[in-house]
Formats: structure tokens, sequence, C-alpha cells
């Protein structure tokens, strides 16, 4: 899903709890990297990998000028054999740590196997997160959690572009001190001269 039809969805859905749901969800996600430092674990269920948020989650790591963002996709059956960037396993979630961030993304409830290593990462002082069915053993782990309601035309997937999308947003920054006003406009002016990026 293009930037246009990102807008024209935020079009659509202006109004609702769902435009200012998911841009909270996604302002807690940038923050907890951003302020952390220490990566982004993203991970599914043994039935769902998320790869479409993975993706576009590394093109706003790279528009946004924000390389926390961009994560590393834990999947349950990865291989030794698999390419470097998908031969991440489970056990990367065990070894999660204090500083980490966690996304687990679930479509349906996770499984009681997810559950433990979940439990774990967050007891070693990893931030979870979850995005998707609003599963109540995942949501009680989570620091923040964000359901997919049942019984509307939003689905996971256009979800996972809202959050994606608003994680990348680059906002003015607040400056503190004399020189905030003419920093802002510093910035607001570089921002606006900059070139733009091609985006594909």
């Amino acid at each position: 899903m293009d930037a246009v039809r990102v807008a024209l969805l935020r079009e659509v859905l202006a109004g609702t709890e769902w435009l200012g749901a998911t841009r909270r969800f996604a302002g807690v996600l940038r923050g907890s990297v951003v302020s952390h430092g220490g990566g982004l674990l993203l991970v599914g269920t043994p039935a769902y990998e998320p790869w479409h948020l993975a993706a576009h989650l590394v093109d706003e790591a790279a528009w946004s000028g924000t390389p926390e963002l961009a994560p590393t996709l834990v999947r349950h059956d990865a291989r030794p054999s698999d390419p470097a960037h998908l031969a991440v396993g489970l056990g990367r979630i065990e070894a999660a740590r204090r500083g980490e961030t966690l996304l687990v993304v679930s479509p349906e409830g996770p499984g009681d196997p997810l559950l433990e290593r979940v439990s774990d990462a967050r007891r070693a002082g990893a931030t979870v997160l979850a995005l998707g069915s609003g599963d109540r053993e995942l949501a009680s782990l989570a620091h923040e959690s964000l359901a997919v309601p049942e019984g509307t035309d939003l689905d996971l997937d256009t979800v996972q572009h809202l959050v994606s999308a608003a994680a990348g947003e680059n906002v003015v920054p607040v400056v503190r001190g004399r020189r905030r006003f003419r920093d802002r406009v510093s910035w607001l002016t570089e921002q606006l001269t900059a070139p733009p990026t091609a985006r594909w």
C-alpha cells in the first residue's frame, strides 16, 4: 500500500476512533525503539508471519531516518540454511533483554509456547507490544496492545499499514531552551527544501 492509498484510507477513517488508535500505538512503538535503542523484534504466530509489516517498517525506517524502526523478523520455522535476515528463530525472543522492543502480531491466539517466550522477554525487561485479535493472555503481557475490531471493514493487513505509516511519520521535534523557535524553523526549512525521496 503506497502513501497515496494510506492517505485515502486516513480520510475515510477521519473522525473514527481508529485513526487515533493506530497513531497512538505507532507512537508507542516508535517512542520505545527510539528511546531505548535496543532494537525491534517482530514475531507472528506459527500460521502467520508478518512479512508485510516487516517490509513496511524497513521502508519507513529508511524514509524517516529512524533506523531503529527496522525490525528483526523472528520466525517459528527458521532454518540455519535460510538467508541471514530470515534465519532468526524463536531463541532470539528468549535472549531479549531490557531496552529491546518485542512486537507480536497475532491474527488469532498466539498459543502457549509463544506466550511463554513473550512472558520471559517481558520479565527480562523487554517492552512488549501486541497487535492483532485482542487475545486476553497476550494483551495482559503487553505494555501496549491494539486489537483489530470484529465486524468492521478493517482487517489486520490494513491496520498494519496504518501503524507502519504512522510510526515512520516525522514530527517537528520539541526543542527546549532559548533557541527553540529558531531551531524549529530551521528544521522545518530543511524538511521543505530537501529533495523528494523516491518510494518504490
